[in-house]
């Protein structure tokens, strides 16, 4: 996972791996704060939509959702 850092310090996806491929994140749809970890849903340059889930404790992110954009008409 490779961040940028906000003004207040928190780390805000900027893209991804998952296994060699390399997601962009374009845009932050949402984010929202759990007792025990921070929530992203991104949208990626393919359009695909994800939520990502960081513990700030161990510094580790985890796939929690994926749902595929439709390219049929």
């Amino acid at each position: 996972m490779v961040c940028n850092s906000s003004h207040c310090g928190e780390a805000i996806p900027k893209h991804f791996y998952l296994g060699e491929r390399r997601i962009n994140v374009v845009e932050i749809v949402d984010r929202w704060l759990a007792t025990d970890h921070r929530y992203f849903k991104i949208r990626s340059n393919a359009g695909d939509n994800y939520i990502l889930r960081h513990d700030s404790l161990t510094d580790s992110w985890e796939l929690t959702l994926f749902e595929r954009w439709d390219y049929s008409p």
